[in-house]
């Protein structure tokens, strides 16, 4: 504890909700903090918080960085920062972290007070043990979570339970209750909502089955390859999965993956503690032979992988250099696309693992494509950052009671079976003037009632404020926000989600 403070000492409060513990929620963090605060004659005036972010690091925090980054800035001016412990600010794998932001918030004058913790600044010594302590505490916490969370989904995948992600053309996820017995066939985008329930795969409509089967027969009985076979099924209006049209990698997806022989085979990549994506060696693989009914026989399955891996030649880097060389001499240009579209060459993916990026291997072969890429990296940022804050929202919903469904469109679902609510980040452009814009289009918000837009920092990487708007609201096809804004238009901006939250808690009647 401190001694207590003047009423001249101002605070901004930093909320992070947890979903492990009930001591760690928002509301009761902010009532501890303001009850902290009352008794210290502390004035908090300024609010940021992070509803369910994992905190394993600052930068993955939007409510923390706004903080930081206001304070920095000068955009307020505060003496403390006042939050309930050192996890809820320093949960971060590397502990240099929070200690790097401390530091430099002193320089600005600025403390940090965590109000549930027993060491005190007035002994100095026992302070930084004590915060050091904590800090590691809270980082081994994350990484011990990470190992017991990994730990029970590798047992349901021996046990032969299917771990998120989509069934795959053919294949369909099927809820089952703790006894096995089936419940129903989960659609798009849908959850199991009890904790006991499980999900296992089984065969899709016979229709699907039979070209999963038809794509094989094609590469082993008439030799055709991946660009090849994806053709014929388009041409004959074979539609794949969600609708879309087959693509080279859609069918050597399905040529390679086991879950058509009924195995389930986890973790053959990771990417544990917000860390990088890293292949795991076969040993490391988790597997369970014949966990559901398969769709193509083991005979049919290694015969393609034969084939596969007789064209699968290792090159070296020279090697693939001096192809992606032959290759721009013989078609003028370079694209993703035009590298996929040649057969038996390698695939873009390869160049990009291999090199780090396809503008890397461009440059490493003296070709500078007169296109600007760096939207493309961009779009690429903003399309992972909808998706993870649909996660958070949905995982939100089911926080407050209430459930969701799959409306059949990206980064839209059914709320409560109520409403639809979408989500899209908007994109921030900097202007020649050096000035700030964010553009809102309204051209694909049709069968939607609720539309959530995520507004992007000057890096499009971090979330500054949100506009909420509702579809009957909507007069124009867009509308263009500045870094100062009309009346109007802030009627539906929220600097965090606890209007959305309001509108979307389950509240039970008694009867």
């Amino acid at each position: 504890m401190i001694e207590p403070q003047s009423e001249d000492v101002i605070a901004a409060q930093y909320l992070r909700m947890s979903t492990e513990h009930q001591q760690y929620s928002i509301d009761n963090q902010r009532e501890y903090i303001s009850k902290y605060a009352e008794e210290q004659g502390i004035s908090i005036r300024y609010t940021y918080d992070d509803a369910g972010k994992s905190g394993l690091k600052i930068a993955d925090r939007p409510g923390l960085c706004s903080l930081l980054n206001d304070i920095y800035d000068a955009r307020i001016t505060v003496s403390v920062i006042l939050v309930y412990d050192v996890s809820r600010f320093g949960r971060c794998q590397d502990i240099e972290e929070p200690a790097y932001h401390s530091y430099m918030l002193r320089q600005k004058g600025v403390r940090i007070i965590y109000c549930a913790e027993p060491f005190s600044e007035s002994q100095p010594e026992l302070f930084m043990l004590g915060l050091s302590y904590s800090r590691y505490g809270a980082a081994h916490y994350s990484k011990n979570l990470s190992d017991k969370v990994f730990i029970g989904q590798a047992n349901l995948i021996r046990h032969g339970y299917h771990q998120g992600g989509k069934a795959g053309y053919g294949m369909r996820r099927l809820l089952v209750d703790e006894k096995g017995k089936a419940k129903d066939i989960l659609r798009a985008g849908q959850r199991k909502s009890l904790q006991t329930e499980r999900v296992i795969l089984i065969p899709g409509p016979i229709e699907e089955v039979n070209v999963v089967n038809r794509i094989f027969d094609m590469l082993i009985d008439e030799n055709k390859p991946e660009i090849v076979i994806a053709s014929e099924l388009n041409r004959l209006n074979v539609a794949a999965e969600d609708g879309s049209r087959w693509t080279r990698g859609k069918i050597h997806h399905i040529l390679t993956s086991e879950r058509y022989i009924g195995n389930s085979v986890y973790n053959r990549t990771s990417f544990r503690l917000k860390g990088k994506h890293v292949k795991n060696p076969e040993s490391e693989w988790v597997r369970c032979d014949d966990a559901w009914k398969p769709i193509v026989s083991r005979e049919k399955f290694y015969a393609a992988q034969r084939i596969i891996n007789k064209r699968s030649i290792k090159l070296s880097d020279e090697e693939l250099l001096e192809q992606l060389k032959r290759l721009l001499v013989r078609k003028g240009r370079l694209s993703g696309m035009i590298i996929d579209e040649e057969e038996l060459f390698p695939s873009s993916s390869i160049f990009r693992s291999r090199f780090g990026g396809l503008i890397r291997a461009y440059k490493l072969i003296g070709y500078n494509p007169r296109v600007d890429y760096s939207w493309f990296e961009t779009k690429k940022n903003i399309s992972g950052i909808n998706t993870a804050f649909s996660e958070q929202i949905i995982q939100t919903i089911y926080r407050l009671g209430g459930w969701v469904t799959d409306s059949g469109m990206v980064n839209r679902f059914c709320v409560n079976e109520e409403f639809v609510l979408s989500i899209n980040a908007v994109r921030c452009q900097r202007l020649s003037s050096g000035k700030l814009r964010w553009r809102i289009s309204f051209k694909d918000v049709s069968f939607c009632d609720m539309m959530l837009y995520p507004r992007l920092d000057s890096t499009n990487k971090t979330i500054v404020d949100y506009y909420l708007i509702p579809a009957m609201d909507i007069l124009s096809d867009s509308i263009t926000l500045n870094e100062e804004n009309g009346f109007i238009p802030e009627l539906y901006r929220f600097d965090n989600l606890e209007c959305l939250e309001m509108m979307l808690k389950r509240t039970p009647l008694e009867v």
